[in-house]
């Protein structure tokens, strides 16, 4: 009978281990993010063309739900309590506002969301999970292209329409540090919601208030007179992305320098401080 092979020890270096779902250092933690960023991008285009395959209309509702709600807040606002009048082209400035507000509501709704909806994922792979929301925004941005696209189709064919010119290239980068906010929001909201899913029902009254707050279907001059009140609505900073683009396409007129400034610092501060905020949080998620 041979005799039982001699067990020889194996030495493990227990320094090059790392316990599995453990936050990586932020560096670290962003080089991981960039490496899966092929997968963001293909899934999130994957999600935008199957969002509406179950609907008749599919992504046309895409542009209908925006047209639909401009429609009512014109009938409400427009015409029954006229808070346009005064206003030059009100339905380009309503249209402007509704599709830009709507297009910040919804990247930030499903960006907060994203670890929530899809827990079932976090639980059973070990990826970044930064990944979810910000698979969620570029998610909205791609649907976003066909929405300010036919913003731009009704301001240029509903009347009075407005010309075209070269300040229209303007609202590229206001859409950029705008879709950048959005991001930071949802990564802040996103880490909220993971541990307290009781905020999910808040959501939606603070996005409402922050409409009316943001002078989508009124002239904040004609409204407000008193100097706080005014000046805490334009450090908002979905009134200044409305504003720039407002500016730029209805009244051909450069934004000024004090709307940009406040656009990229909110949006700056908010990416910074929403990436920090979210790894610090990365063990937690899919817990409980």
């Amino acid at each position: 009978m041979p005799e039982p092979a001699v067990v020889q020890p194996l030495a493990v270096d227990m320094r090059r281990l790392t316990r599995v779902g453990a936050r990586p250092k932020f560096l670290d933690y962003l080089v991981q993010l960039w490496d899966f960023r092929d997968f963001i991008f293909y899934d999130s285009r994957a999600r935008v063309q199957s969002g509406t395959r179950r609907d008749r209309l599919g992504s046309a509702w895409l542009l209908l739900n925006p047209i639909f709600n401009g429609l009512t807040y014109y009938v409400m606002f427009g015409l029954l309590l006229q808070t346009g009048r005064g206003i030059e082209n009100y339905i380009g400035y309503l249209v402007i506002g509704i599709f830009i507000f709507q297009a910040s509501a919804s990247a930030i709704t499903t960006g907060a969301r994203s670890i929530h909806s899809n827990k079932a994922v976090v639980q059973a792979f070990n990826f970044p999970r930064a990944t979810l929301p910000i698979g969620a925004n570029i998610r909205e941005m791609m649907a976003n292209v066909p929405l300010i696209l036919a913003m731009l189709l009704i301001i240029t064919l509903v009347p009075p329409v407005e010309k075209i010119s070269w300040l229209w290239l303007m609202i590229l980068p206001a859409l950029a540090l705008q879709s950048i906010f959005n991001l930071g929001i949802g990564l802040i909201l996103a880490r909220i919601i993971s541990r307290v899913h009781d905020a999910t029902h808040l959501l939606p009254f603070f996005i409402r208030a922050w409409m009316y707050g943001s002078a989508i279907f009124y002239s904040y001059d004609r409204f407000i007179t008193h100097p706080e009140i005014l000046a805490a609505m334009k450090i908002n900073p979905l009134f200044n992305v409305i504003d720039i683009i407002r500016n730029c396409i209805l009244y051909a007129q450069p934004p000024t320098w004090q709307s940009w400034a406040i656009l990229a610092v909110w949006a700056l501060a908010a990416l910074m401080i929403g990436m920090v905020f979210f790894w610090q949080g990365e063990e937690s998620y899919g817990r409980g």
